[in-house]
């Protein structure tokens, strides 16, 4: 992992913003997406990465996630992203199998997002 965003990583867990398990579980899956060869870096995957932890932390201290409307021009992207979709439902899927965490489908709506335009940028390369 790029160290710009291994450093993203560790102020996050060494502030006590989130819990270890969670820093743990979110670099994990950005090693995955960089062993499919998608350019995880601070500057691609910074946000996705402090979305992800945040979200799964307010999830893991019991505080309540709004549940977004759906949102017309976010259903026409994400129609368009298939893969991204499918990926963002899969991360849900272990992260609830290893944290204990379930994301709300607000929530696998803009992880799908981050993900999208993290594919985007490497067909582009």
């Amino acid at each position: 992992m790029e160290d710009r965003l291994a450093e993203r990583i560790r102020l996050f867990r060494e502030s006590g913003q989130v819990r270890p398990a969670v820093a743990d579980f979110v670099s994990a899956e950005l090693e995955a997406l960089a062993a499919e060869e998608l350019p995880v870096s601070e500057e691609t995957a910074g946000m996705l990465t402090s979305h992800l932890m945040m979200a799964l932390t307010r999830l893991l201290n019991g505080e309540s996630i709004d549940e977004f409307p759906a949102d017309e021009h976010i259903a026409d992207e994400l129609a368009e992203q298939p893969e991204a979709v499918a990926r963002a439902r899969a991360v849900t899927e272990r992260a609830q199998g290893t944290l204990g965490a379930a994301l709300p489908q607000s929530e696998i709506n803009f992880l799908a997002l981050h993900l999208a335009v993290l594919a985007q940028r490497s067909a582009t390369r």
